[in-house]
């Protein structure tokens, strides 16, 4: 699985960034304090890191899930995801934003891929969305067991939304998975996907144009 590998790695130590009080199980550390124990020695703290791991091994699944479905080896990429974290976890200088920057690996690790295959089908997937308080569309992940009736109600909708993401070019695919679901900045998204600011939010709004009007006998009202 994942930790051994991970075990069998080496590589240069770094400094360490501070010191943790040993006296706490790590289940009962923050994110923050268990990074700072990981950055403590010449390789992470094996108890602190398999807390990590544990935490968020699911979240870097759903994320992969949601950028690439249709890839069989997504628990290949999420190997990888955890091996660059190992490897670079002490060179993370705001412990207390983990999940961000593990977001981000994961993110450039399935742009690389993205970019490697040159793929023509979509590989994003989002679902039902909700209008916020200044009108824009926010797209959310479903729970995992959804009820029978939310099940019914939905089901048509999910089927149209996928077909209508399928649609959309690839690269208005890809921003708007990173806006929505992973829930980055318009900066960040330019900077992962090598474009400016203004064709960032031109992409995003012009996807968000599509779906919407190709669901619009969907929106209440």
């Amino acid at each position: 699985m994942i930790l051994p590998m991970i075990q069998s790695i080496s590589f240069p130590g770094s400094a360490a960034a501070a010191t943790v009080t040993p006296t706490l199980s790590p289940d009962k550390l923050s994110d923050r304090q268990l990074v700072l124990r990981c950055q403590e020695g010449l390789r992470p703290d094996r108890a602190a890191f398999t807390e990590l791991l544990r935490r968020y091994q699911s979240y870097v699944d759903k994320v992969l899930y949601h950028l690439a479905p249709d890839w069989q080896d997504r628990s290949d990429l999420a190997q990888e995801v955890w091996i660059r974290v190992y490897r670079n976890v002490g060179r993370l200088n705001e412990p207390g934003k983990f999940k961000g920057w593990l977001s981000r690996i994961a993110t450039n690790l399935f742009y690389d891929e993205l970019r490697k295959r040159k793929r023509v089908r979509p590989p994003l997937s989002i679902d039902a969305p909700h209008t916020l308080e200044d009108g824009e569309r926010e797209w959310e992940i479903p729970a995992d067991k959804p009820g029978p009736e939310e099940e019914l109600a939905t089901g048509e909708f999910y089927d149209r939304l996928r077909a209508a993401i399928a649609q959309l070019p690839e690269v208005f695919r890809t921003t708007i998975v990173l806006r929505e679901i992973e829930g980055m900045a318009y900066e960040e998204i330019a900077e992962i996907t090598g474009v400016s600011l203004g064709t960032v939010k031109s992409r995003i709004a012009r996807a968000r144009y599509r779906l919407q009007t190709d669901l619009q006998a969907y929106w209440p009202g």
